[in-house]
């Protein structure tokens, strides 16, 4: 009997390598992931995979929800990491709100996610909460 092959790339094939200094330069970034159309009509959570001198190997879409949350699941969040040997991640969501203050769960997700990167070798280096007027980045703010 056979079964589909599962096939991973390790490839970086960006022409340009983007490295990531700040929680601004994060902002830019993921703004050109990011529909503008539905930046206010529902929460999505996408996962940034970086190198050890933090550049970025891709952005991943991790899950799309409602007006208020998203399924955010810790064993998808690592096997994308561990799968592209990424060193770090930053977790990125939108508050279609418009308020860039993290929720309780927004906080708690963080350190849960922090404390399973730490199991494998994986950086956790930010968590930014975005809308159409801004970001807040989590680190920068000491909300983690």
């Amino acid at each position: 009997m056979k079964v589909a092959e599962i096939k991973i790339s390790y490839a970086n094939t960006n022409p340009t390598k983007v490295k990531i200094i700040s929680s601004k330069d994060v902002y830019d970034l993921i703004l050109d992931h990011w529909d503008s159309n539905t930046i206010e009509l529902m929460e999505e959570v996408k996962i940034i995979l970086l190198n050890n001198a933090n550049v970025v190997l891709g952005v991943h879409e991790l899950s799309k929800g409602g007006i208020t949350q998203c399924t955010v699941d810790l064993k998808i969040i690592l096997s994308i990491a561990l799968k592209c040997l990424a060193s770090s991640i930053i977790i990125v969501h939108n508050h279609p709100s418009g308020t860039l203050l993290p929720s309780n769960n927004d906080i708690s997700i963080t350190d849960k996610i922090k404390k399973a990167c730490e199991l494998v070798e994986i950086k956790l280096l930010d968590h930014l909460i975005i809308s159409s007027i801004g970001y807040r980045s989590m680190v920068d703010n000491g909300d983690v």
